[in-house]
């Protein structure tokens, strides 16, 4: 058993004014004129700050459950984002990437174009903050170079902040990753190679029409659909617990619903579906099962044993991603 930590007591200290903070070291005394060290008082507050985790990163964004899916599913996608206030003079264009080349956080091509990678390591516990000081850094780098990892500010901008809340956020699923390099149908030597060996390793995917966040998969011996949902993780349950006893969760012969696992705060159910499914065989039963689902999410009625059995057993099938 974990052992307890004692609740610790803060000593009154004087009120920091506003401003900057003084750069001090860890065990200097803190500016705050507490007399104790600047780690045991206010930089212990500012190291929070900075790791603290941001349990969904993405909230407040336009097409929040989509951003999710190309953070956590989706090998090869692109969208063309809109900044607030438009581009900078000699930025012709924005794109977020699911990866880029040699997991580069960003890349700024010859003609001032800026891709950002979403699928890499951040250096803090919000990875919208440290995707937003990524693209500010790419927007003034000197075109034709990547963009280097770099330490966020806590107080930086995040996301939110930096992209029109009003554009639409539409992802291109790409089958290779040839959006990577320009003119990629002319390449040759490494660059090829590359090419051919990051291609040989994305698993089939596709967005589904009219389900945000919705993706099919190709696996070996049978495919999956994989939808992130934005619906409050307890009803969720709920509403699938009740179509699961209800025997209608499923998206036809031989489909199923296996449970779901939770991604940047959302909650992804998943079903396994035949090899012989393809995306466009399942948008149907996929739409139809969004309208069952709507309905028993506007259901308030208690669960029954049967149903309460159920959750139990998506509640016991559920991973934590992220």
């Amino acid at each position: 058993m974990a052992k307890k930590r004692r609740p610790q007591t803060q000593a009154a200290a004087p009120q920091m004014k506003d401003g900057e903070v003084p750069v001090v070291g860890a065990r200097e005394p803190c500016p705050c004129g507490s007399g104790r060290r600047y780690k045991a008082c206010h930089g212990r507050s500012a190291a929070h700050a900075a790791t603290e985790l941001v349990q969904r990163p993405f909230e407040g964004l336009a097409g929040e459950c989509d951003w999710v899916a190309l953070r956590e599913l989706v090998p090869a996608a692109t969208v063309e984002l809109t900044l607030k206030g438009g581009l900078p003079e000699g930025v012709p264009s924005v794109t977020l990437a699911t990866v880029l080349p040699m997991a580069w956080p960003a890349l700024r091509r010859d003609n001032g174009a800026v891709l950002i990678g979403l699928q890499n390591d951040t250096a803090s516990g919000d990875i919208s903050r440290d995707l937003a000081d990524t693209l500010q850094r790419a927007l003034t780098a000197e075109p034709g170079n990547p963009v280097a990892a770099g330490r966020t500010a806590a107080d930086g901008p995040r996301l939110q902040d930096l992209l029109d809340p009003d554009a639409t956020f539409a992802p291109d699923v790409h089958s290779g990753f040839e959006f990577w390099v320009e003119n990629a149908e002319n390449a040759t030597g490494e660059v090829a190679a590359s090419l051919e060996r990051a291609n040989a390793a994305a698993i089939p995917t596709a967005r589904i029409p009219g389900l945000e966040g919705a993706y099919w998969c190709e696996a070996p011996g049978k495919n999956h659909l994989r939808w992130v949902t934005s619906y409050p993780e307890e009803q969720l349950l709920d509403a699938l617990a009740r179509l699961h006893a209800a025997g209608t969760s499923s998206l036809g012969d031989g489909t199923r619903l296996v449970g779901s696992f939770r991604a940047h705060g959302l909650v992804v159910p998943v079903w396994d579906l035949p090899s012989s499914m393809g995306a466009d065989e399942v948008a149907e039963p996929a739409a139809a099962f969004a309208e069952r689902l709507t309905k028993a999410l506007a259901s308030d009625a208690p669960l029954t044993p049967e149903e309460r059995r159920a959750r139990g057993g998506l509640t016991n099938r559920q991973v934590t991603l992220s």
